[in-house]
């Protein structure tokens, strides 16, 4: 059974940082380009950061770049998201997504992701 969990969601004050976690159980992780997505309130769903299956380079919405930094530990089968300077307009579920074909840069256009993760909630006050 496949499985992607994320932890690490939370509330957070404006400019705060919260790293998030996304566990890949059931396939060989370094197979897959590995992503992170987030859906606000009343928003469609769009890309955040992904990163290539060596970890060798990563991509990012131009919103967050500077402030977030995608890694993977193929080791332990797990993607984060460290974030930075957390914003208000940050606050969103974020979802952790994987692709066993296509590049990082695809990933950005939502093609071919085989499994998304459950969502984790980051919540930022201002």
């Amino acid at each position: 059974q496949v499985q992607l969990v994320e932890s690490g969601g939370g509330l957070v004050q404006a400019g705060g940082s919260l790293r998030l976690s996304c566990a890949l159980s059931g396939r060989t992780f370094s197979r897959y380009v590995m992503g992170w997505f987030r859906q606000a309130p009343g928003q469609e769903r769009e890309f955040v950061s992904a990163i290539r299956r060596d970890g060798a380079s990563s991509y990012y919405t131009d919103s967050v770049k500077g402030r977030f930094t995608i890694s993977r530990d193929n080791a332990k089968s797990t993607v984060y998201l460290q974030m930075n300077s957390l914003k208000p307009e940050d606050t969103a579920v974020y979802y952790c997504a994987a692709a066993s074909g296509g590049s990082a840069q695809a990933m950005g256009l939502m093609i071919g992701i085989d499994y998304w993760g459950q969502g984790t909630q980051v919540t930022v006050s201002s």
